[in-house]
């Protein structure tokens, strides 16, 4: 049984942060969470949770946190995560992913905090030559948003050389869906993710999706993507620190995705079936790097971690995201 030590949620008010906090306090973990709530929602954080509202390069609040906490492990969801803007402004990325992440582990090792959990992404493979990509494939992000979560990785592994701390960057793939309880999911005004802006545009929030390509070589024109409900993805943090506390010299590297790809179209026919409505497509052209088809390898975590994904199944995840978006209408009133 492993000992569920304390752990700092950081950036713990976003979308992927609060489902951690979730299924951390739903295994019984104790949790903290510090978020500048500049992108997050205070509503996300669960009653009962210790909540610090800063910024993760203040390392003096940082320093206190520990103290107060006893924190022994972090999982860091705080960054920026939109790739049109990575290009448009690199350096906001470069300061937010990467700076503020060396400021993070720099309290953390003065700290003796042994164990970090890094929310990392597929962008750091850019266009693979190969789909599925596995973690071995070559490293080569075509936007500094990829770049930045790539030096960020690189930090970490000589960081764990040097000192008592082991790490977990877990590649994500298109993250999707809510909570099946409704409690927690993406609250973010003007989000890119297909998923999201789908049922938006079933709902009457939006009044049509782009379909960005239809000139790609998949079997229907349209980009390809692995799409991973993001319950299951808070799950594989949380197994990812038991194995972090049970072998503290070892540091892991995996992806985190089904295996499997669905189109755009395919997404959107998905939402029409579950909303029994149509969605208006205005298509358009290709946006720049946009690869013909991004699907996960996902043998390492398997074969690492006792993961057994619960809601791998596209309908699931479009209802999960329907039902958080009926609900956030009902918080905002």
């Amino acid at each position: 049984m492993t000992q569920k030590l304390p752990v700092l949620v950081t950036g713990g008010a976003g979308y992927i942060g609060s489902h951690a906090v979730l299924a951390l306090i739903d295994a019984g973990w104790p949790v903290a969470v510090i978020d500048n709530l500049t992108t997050g929602f205070r509503f996300a954080i669960p009653e009962g949770v210790a909540f610090y509202e800063g910024d993760i390069e203040d390392s003096e609040l940082l320093a206190r946190i520990f103290a107060e906490q006893g924190t022994k492990a972090i999982m860091h969801f705080a960054g920026s995560i939109i790739v049109p803007e990575s290009v448009e402004n690199p350096l906001k990325y470069y300061h937010n992913n990467t700076a503020k992440s060396r400021a993070l582990m720099d309290a953390a090792v003065k700290a003796g905090v042994p164990h970090f959990i890094f929310s990392s992404t597929a962008a750091t493979y850019g266009i693979p030559e190969v789909s599925p990509v596995t973690e071995d494939s070559p490293k080569a992000p075509i936007n500094p948003y990829g770049t930045s979560k790539l030096m960020t990785e690189i930090m970490l592994g000589d960081v764990a050389k040097a000192h008592p701390f082991n790490y977990c960057a877990l590649r994500y793939f298109n993250v999707a869906g809510a909570d099946p309880q409704a409690r927690t999911g993406q609250s973010t005004a003007g989000a890119t993710h297909l998923i999201k802006v789908a049922v938006e545009a079933a709902l009457g929030k939006r009044s049509h999706v782009a379909v960005f390509g239809t000139d790609f070589d998949t079997p229907d024109g349209t980009g390809v993507r692995d799409y991973i409900h993001v319950s299951d993805l808070a799950n594989a943090h949380v197994l990812a620190l038991e194995a972090l506390i049970a072998q503290p010299g070892r540091s892991l590297t995996m992806n985190c995705g089904y295996g499997k790809g669905f189109s755009v179209l395919d997404v959107l026919d998905a939402v029409d079936r579950v909303t029994n409505r149509t969605i208006e497509r205005r298509l358009e052209g290709r946006r720049a790097g946009d690869p013909d088809s991004l699907i996960s390898d996902n043998r390492r975590i398997k074969a690492t971690l006792p993961w057994q994904p619960r809601y791998a199944d596209l309908p699931t995840i479009v209802e999960h995201a329907l039902a958080w978006e009926r609900r956030l209408t009902e918080i905002r009133g």
